[in-house]
């Protein structure tokens, strides 16, 4: 839903499917010469996954890449996931308006 929003907004979506490991999420960023990663994290292992994001990206010489998400996050782990450099986290409720709005703000997307 997120991935449909921000093309009609004009963005440029790779979507790479459901169950990504992080390795397959950041090769393609990198072959993509992706300016961010959005992460959806339903299963509760939200921390794991965006560090070894984050991680891999710093590996590869991608910190650059900008990392942002939601899902069913504990309010306690956005401070967590700030802290280890997610630029954003939408919870439930979030609506696209404002996912798309944050990324047209902090990415500098705007349709040609």
């Amino acid at each position: 839903m997120v991935a449909r929003a921000l093309r009609d907004a004009g963005v440029e979506v790779i979507y790479t499917g459901l169950h990504q490991t992080p390795d397959q999420i950041v090769a393609a960023a990198i072959a993509e010469d992706a300016d961010a990663i959005g992460l959806s994290v339903l299963s509760g292992a939200h921390l794991t996954l965006f560090r070894r994001v984050i991680e891999l990206l710093a590996e590869r010489d991608a910190a650059d890449v900008v990392v942002f998400g939601g899902g069913i996050i504990p309010a306690d782990d956005i401070p967590v996931l700030k802290g280890m450099g997610v630029a954003e986290v939408f919870t439930p409720g979030s609506s696209t308006s404002d996912i798309t709005g944050w990324v047209r703000e902090h990415l500098a997307t705007t349709p040609d």
